[in-house]
């Protein structure tokens, strides 16, 4: 189902259902990434959380203990466990992330993702990110360490300065178009493309079309005359809250002193 890829981004066709990108043998972010088209997806597993976007139609949603949740193009998920996903109201279309949180990092947080349907997404991102780009995000990690779900905002004429991520980036261009900009070749973006940017592992380098070496995964977003949206997936994060350091335990105040530092009192 691949389109194009050079050592830092793969582009994929989203006209099929079906896995698009397994990683679920990585040693830290165990994934999968799969296309879904009326309801087509695939089997879920109880010891998975799921993340996703609509990208076409409406979505519906069914679990036990839960009620039907409707998601229409512009929406974005997450939920824990098995779940069944149908079209409402015609065709729809979605990407989903798989998470094995029984292995990799997940199992030090107990990592388990919250049941969330939220959006659709706004107009911009609600943070500063670089070169005039903003970023809301989606869903956040509950804890430190955890996946989250972000919206990227590129505005008109946005040319970003070239950089590489530590974990893979798996996504989609939710509005919009651009170029995703490589050492190694362009290769356009669209409105409905699904993406992986490959990560950079701070030591894997590979040859440009100008014969120099360069890192691998390095790459830049620009737009021209169209603003661009894309909806990214990280499988982790240097943010977030800790047992010892949110904001219910923070602003619990004992004589004065906040019960964060307070060790004897704290849950064990």
């Amino acid at each position: 189902m691949k389109i194009a890829e050079n050592p830092a981004f793969i582009s994929f066709d989203n006209s099929k259902s079906g896995l698009i990108f397994d990683d679920r043998c990585h040693p830290f972010y165990p994934i999968a990434y799969y296309n879904v088209r009326n309801g087509d997806a695939p089997e879920l597993s109880e010891d998975c959380s799921y993340y996703g976007y609509v990208y076409e139609g409406v979505a519906l949603f069914n679990a036990a203990g839960r009620p039907p949740q409707l998601a229409a193009e512009g929406m974005y998920f997450s939920f824990d466990g098995t779940f069944c996903i149908s079209s409402s109201h015609g065709e729809s279309a979605l990407i989903l992330i798989e998470v094995c949180r029984y292995k990799g990092i997940y199992p030090d947080t107990a990592f388990r993702a919250m049941n969330v349907v939220g959006g659709p997404i706004e107009p911009e991102g609600r943070l500063k990110y670089i070169d005039g780009c903003t970023d809301s995000l989606l869903i956040a990690p509950v804890k430190l360490g955890d996946p989250c779900l972000n919206h990227l905002h590129f505005p008109k004429g946005i040319d970003q300065t070239q950089h590489t991520h530590p974990s893979h980036r798996i996504g989609i261009v939710a509005k919009g178009s651009g170029t995703c900009i490589t050492p190694f070749g362009d290769l356009p973006l669209s409105k409905g493309m699904i993406f992986v940017i490959k990560e950079y592992d701070g030591e894997t380098k590979a040859e440009g079309l100008d014969g120099k070496l360069y890192e691998c995964g390095q790459h830049a977003f620009k737009t021209e005359m169209v603003s661009m949206d894309v909806i990214a997936f990280h499988p982790d994060s240097d943010f977030g809250a800790t047992d010892t350091e949110h904001p219910m335990i923070n602003r619990t105040i004992v004589q004065g002193v906040s019960a964060s530092r307070l060790t004897k009192i704290q849950t064990k």
